[in-house]
């Protein structure tokens, strides 16, 4: 009898084009979910019968609960080589595999320039207007070269966009909790102090990884000492920043605009009020989501399933 799979959150629906699964076929019968579970209980009940379930990064979180409601579950495999969505130590106990996947490049950065490009050149807006038929521009562009950015976070994303922003010819200034003079300026950055990268940058990317220190890191505090025409780009989590506080500061004409990829909820609810921010500039968490990244991702899902089968289990996680 063939082992019942479950891919989740394959929201275009190219999870068994994107890859060759002849190597598990005749093992292992697929089902594919192609939007989110509107509730924990929701995708517990519609989980129970699969020995095997394959996630998309962190789209369907698996808490303890998760594990509890789902006896019959033996291998988790997360795209990616880390998944915080994961209760590791529940899976552990559960006597659950979890697995990862390898990926390509950083694609992230270029959501970070598209976010920054588009609220100073507004291009996306224009060629709306234009399909529209309108014939000349109605929006005055702002030039980022010289101007300031500050990266929250330096790590291998962060030292990627300082690179890029160095080709716009952009001062690059940064800080987070462990970052050293050394460190940045190898970096290609400035190291300044918390309170000097909000109040210095005029375009400020986050890139630190959400956890417990990280969490609301960016309040109402540090969005009070930014410039009023300054923006702030996430492409990391959204729970880095105090929503409500941004959304305060964004409504008051504190802060310049907005470019995020990521929410607090995921996906953004319709009626979320940055939906309809001028100043926002909202796009559905496409940080990951690339042709060549979909290509490893469900290429290793097929690998990790047959290594599993075979009593091999290759990249685990947290064991």
């Amino acid at each position: 009898m063939a082992v019942r799979c479950a891919v989740l959150d394959d929201y275009q629906t190219v999870a068994l084009s994107t890859a060759d699964w002849s190597a598990v076929t005749g093992d292992v019968d697929v089902t594919v979910f192609d939007t989110p579970f509107p509730t924990p209980d929701a995708a517990r009940a519609a989980l129970q019968p699969f020995e095997i379930v394959c996630l998309m990064r962190e789209r369907t979180p698996f808490p303890r609960a998760m594990f509890a409601g789902l006896p019959n579950l033996k291998l988790l495999i997360t795209t990616g080589a880390a998944n915080r969505a994961i209760d590791l130590p529940a899976a552990r106990e559960h006597g659950v595999t979890v697995c990862g996947t390898g990926s390509y490049g950083n694609p992230t950065i270029g959501i970070v320039f598209g976010l920054i490009l588009e609220l100073t050149r507004r291009i996306g807006f224009e060629n709306a207007r234009m399909k529209a038929g309108a014939p000349l521009q109605a929006t005055i562009g702002d030039d980022i070269e010289g101007k300031t950015l500050g990266i929250l976070g330096l790590g291998k994303l962060g030292t990627r966009v300082a690179g890029i922003a160095q080709a716009f010819r952009m001062p690059v200034i940064a800080w987070s909790p462990n970052l050293t003079a050394e460190k940045a300026q190898a970096g290609g950055a400035t190291l300044v102090s918390k309170e000097e990268l909000f109040a210095r940058s005029d375009i400020l990317s986050i890139h630190v990884q959400l956890s417990d220190r990280s969490r609301g890191m960016v309040g109402a505090a540090e969005l009070g000492l930014m410039k009023p025409d300054a923006l702030l780009i996430n492409t990391s989590r959204g729970p880095i920043v105090d929503e409500a506080a941004l959304l305060a500061a964004l409504t008051a004409g504190k802060l310049g605009g907005a470019g995020l990829d990521v929410y607090d909820i995921e996906p953004l609810p319709v009626d979320h009020p940055f939906r309809r921010l001028d100043t926002v500039v909202t796009t559905p968490h496409l940080g990951y989501v690339t042709k060549q990244n979909y290509a490893i991702y469900f290429r290793d899902m097929v690998e990790d399933i047959r290594a599993f089968l075979d009593g091999k289990p290759v990249r685990v996680l947290g064991g």
